[in-house]
């Protein structure tokens, strides 16, 4: 059944099982409708961190009276090839760019890493992006600057498609295996800077002062915090980017 004819209050009971962070096809089984149909129904209304019943419902009768077909993105060229369930691949998308978001991403750059992360190259670009988040083209590059500014995306020259007997050579962005690495040490270095900032407090106050002390307690637990964070990263880094040892006798 097309999500058109969702009714106002299966609209409601939506909005109320993804307030509650419900997957999708919970919150289906409750209606008794197919879990794409949730989907959709999602999608197309702002997603699980700005659906509204209400809005939602004028929509689709607006909708329904231009008779027009909803905008649809068709599968994914990499779904199409794995095999992939392209609605489960889009329902997963929003619930990773909802995450992200709780983790403090913004709201437009928390979708395009979930995005990124979703596609098996990890790279894609801004056409591509807008043409898969359906947003303009300037909210894309608002997300990139701003990922790009965490460590969390970087861009790269690529050879894109053949026109006029000629290969145009097309920036793209891309998210690879130091992506968290480099975002976790900028945000220990940031985290440094506010432990020198704490200290210049100290001097500023007077050593002795309750206020300088205050503030020496700060300094010291950020120099603690950025310090093991940015050995934690290092070591990890070097752990995951080491194969596992072969023994001497050749078995694995």
């Amino acid at each position: 059944m097309p999500a058109a004819r969702l009714t106002p209050r299966e609209r409601r009971r939506i909005a109320r099982g993804v307030a509650d962070g419900l997957p999708y096809a919970e919150i289906a089984r409750s209606l008794d409708r197919p879990t794409s149909t949730v989907t959709r129904e999602v999608r197309r209304n702002g997603g699980p961190t700005a659906y509204r019943a209400g809005p939602a419902h004028r929509a689709a009768q607006r909708r329904a009276h231009r008779r027009g077909k909803p905008a649809n993105r068709g599968p994914e060229p990499s779904a199409r090839a794995c095999g992939r369930d392209a609605e489960a691949v889009r329902a997963y998308e929003e619930q990773l760019a909802a995450v992200l978001m709780r983790s403090g991403l913004p709201r437009m750059a928390a979708r395009v890493l979930a995005c990124l992360c979703t596609t098996d190259e990890g790279a894609l670009t801004a056409p591509e992006l807008v043409r898969r988040l359906q947003v303009g083209a300037a909210s894309v590059s608002k997300a990139i600057a701003f990922l790009e500014d965490r460590g969390l995306v970087r861009r790269e020259r690529h050879e894109g498609r053949r026109e006029h007997g000629e290969r145009r050579s097309r920036e793209r962005y891309l998210i690879d295996d130091d992506a968290l690495y480099r975002s976790t040490v900028a945000a220990a270095r940031a985290t440094a800077h506010l432990g020198l900032t704490a200290r210049q407090g100290v001097r500023v106050l007077g050593p002795g002062t309750p206020a300088a002390a205050r503030l020496e307690t700060v300094a010291r637990f950020v120099d603690f915090v950025s310090e093991s964070v940015a050995r934690t990263a290092e070591h990890a880094r070097a752990v995951l980017h080491t194969g596992p040892a072969t023994p001497s006798d050749g078995t694995t």
